[in-house]
This record gives C-alpha cells, structure tokens and sequence, in this order.
C-alpha cells in the first residue's frame, strides 16, 4: 500500500467511548517534518440491499448525530467478535428488518470517512428474503420504520435528494447500475 512517504512514528490513545476509540497519531512527512493526524478507531461494518419482489427495503431511523432521521439501508457494525462479515449481514438484517437472506452477493468494499477514520464497510445485495422475528436493538431501531421502495423509484429517489446517506447512495446507485 502506497504511502507517499509518510510513516508512522509514533500513536497514543486519546479516548474511547462504546465501540470507538480516538488516537492521535505522529508521522513523519516526506519532507521529515513531523504532522500529527486524530483518527477514530471503528470495528468496521456491513450494510444491505435487501431485494424483496420488485421492493428495496430501507429504514427510516433517528440519527443523534444530525438530530433527524434518515432513510437508509439496513447496516451494522462487526462488533461480534470472529463474527464473517455475511454471517453480521444475516443477523443485521435479522434484527432490523426480520428477513433472512438466502444468498448475499458483494456489492462494494469501502471507507465512509477515510478523512478522519478507519471505518471499513462491505455493501452486500441480499435476494432470497425469507421473513422471520425482527429484534430491534436500542432505542432508535425500537421506534424506526420500515419501507419498501419500489425498485422503480430508487433512480427518482436518488435524483431528488430523498436519499442522503452515503452508503444509501452507494449501494443503490451499484445495485442500479447492475440492473
């Protein structure tokens, strides 16, 4: 992996709250100057495109940090250690939709926020939904929605603004796109 000529020399733990930590890191530049970097720490995470008949299923949920709610995709974090990344899809989706998928296909591999974080997230298209018991966890997905989406709208959706996260634009946009 391409660094540019800049190398870590040095990191301290500055903070950690629930499932994220805070370290501040010392490199040295390609010019020998010393620069200091904050970068949150994330266990990495999955998100779905849920295909069921000519529907995505999407969620409606309170985000604390915009202090609204945003339509999305079903996501969650790798937080249950030795957990595959498929294995944290199908329980995701478990919990926040209450269908299992029969088959998961990889739709991309990306870094929300590479700016100032390490979070990693995979985008998988799950077909094959069969309904079982969902199992909200927290508060937010207690009280969340669930919608289906026609296929036939995500193009208008997306072409208006109705769609404002990332990984929402991400993985419907790819799931078009292969359409």
């Amino acid at each position: 992996m391409a660094s540019d000529g800049f190398a870590a020399v040095g990191r301290r733990r500055v903070g950690a709250a629930a499932f994220l930590t805070l370290d501040r890191l010392h490199l040295r530049g390609p010019d020998g100057r010393g620069v200091t970097r904050v970068v949150v720490r994330h266990p990495g995470a999955v998100a779905l495109v849920p295909l069921l008949d000519d529907d995505v299923l999407l969620i409606s949920q309170y985000r604390s940090a915009l202090g609204r709610t945003l339509l999305e995709l079903p996501a969650g974090k790798l937080d249950v250690a030795g957990e595959p990344p498929e294995e944290t899809a199908r329980r995701e989706l478990q919990e926040e939709m209450g269908y299992d998928p029969r088959d998961l296909e990889l739709l991309a591999s990306i870094y929300t926020t590479p700016g100032f974080s390490d979070e990693h997230m995979l985008i998988y298209l799950a077909t094959g939904l069969t309904e079982v018991p969902a199992s909200p966890h927290g508060a937010e997905e207690e009280v969340a929605k669930r919608v289906r989406l026609p296929v036939s709208q995500i193009r208008p959706m997306l072409d208006s603004g109705g769609i404002e996260d990332a990984k929402t634009l991400i993985g419907l946009s790819l799931f078009l796109a292969r359409s």
